[in-house]
């Protein structure tokens, strides 16, 4: 467990995911009936970036850091969810201060709505639990983030979101999570499952995605964001998003996105993304 997300908070990667993590709780919360957010793998919520260990990356100046210049209407309003959301948190802890997962839940979730929030690493988990557990309606658990998801599913409320962050530490992370997540589709079928995954080798994601699509017997949408080119170095190029019983407006609403971000995230000249969909048809 050496994977610390503080070294890498506000990044590019952070931005996409959490730009479209926003629109799906967003989508959620059109409908009076509760919901339920389940995050597997949470971090500690919120992230000093002028801390030793974003301070020693920089990383957020690349993400978070280039926001501040407004884009265009329609790529704003996409965005709205998520500037609220950063505005909360500067409001209430400071502009350098930048929001995991958890912050983003909390600041939307409704007072009916539900939220668990799961963390393996010991400190990070007593961090997390220090913020949250006075929260009302989260519940923090120091846990494996596989092995609560299948005891968390399918929630009371039959409907909400599942965000699958892992760390990437080990090299069967792919294999695990369409192991793992095929297993949680035959317990709960209707939830809405986010996964994140980095872009190091291009062939390898292209490779895993076509396999998760052949035995995924419901709509998807792959979406990714690439900072720089896809040229099999040992960087992360890039980032993506598989969203599965995505709502019905996210494509569109990508596919104005993610050019934006690329455009204004991208490293010298180079600027990609994708947005395609999987599975069966919506």
């Amino acid at each position: 467990m050496n994977y610390r997300h503080a070294y890498h908070a506000g990044n590019f990667a952070d931005v996409m995911k959490h730009a479209l993590m926003a629109r799906l709780i967003a989508y959620l919360s059109k409908k009076d009936k509760a919901f339920r957010v389940i995050d597997t793998h949470s971090g500690v919520g919120l992230y000093d970036l002028h801390g030793d260990e974003a301070s020693r990356t920089g990383e957020w100046r690349g993400g978070v850091g280039r926001l501040g210049e407004v884009f265009s209407a329609d790529v704003e309003e996409i965005l709205l969810p998520y500037r609220k959301v950063l505005a909360a948190i500067t409001a209430r802890h400071g502009e350098m201060v930048y929001p995991g997962s958890p912050a983003i839940i909390r600041e939307m979730l409704r007072r009916h709505d539900r939220s668990i929030l799961v963390e393996l690493h010991p400190e990070d988990a007593a961090t997390l639990s220090e913020r949250y557990n006075t929260v009302s309606n989260i519940k923090v658990l120091h846990l494996d983030g596989w092995t609560a998801l299948h005891a968390l599913i399918p929630p009371k409320e039959n409907r909400g979101l599942v965000l699958i962050d892992p760390p990437f530490e080990k090299t069967d992370e792919f294999e695990r999570i369409r192991e793992e997540l095929l297993k949680a589709l035959v317990k709960w079928r209707s939830g809405i499952y986010a996964v994140w995954y980095p872009v190091k080798d291009q062939r390898q994601v292209d490779c895993w995605a076509s396999q998760l699509a052949e035995m995924l017997a419901l709509p998807a949408l792959r979406m990714e964001l690439m900072v720089d080119r896809p040229d099999g170095n040992s960087g992360m190029n890039g980032c993506g998003l598989i969203v599965i019983n995505p709502p019905w407006t996210l494509k569109a609403e990508a596919e104005v996105l993610l050019p934006a971000l690329a455009t204004r995230l991208g490293r010298g000249n180079y600027a990609g993304w994708r947005c395609e969909s999987l599975g069966a048809e919506q």
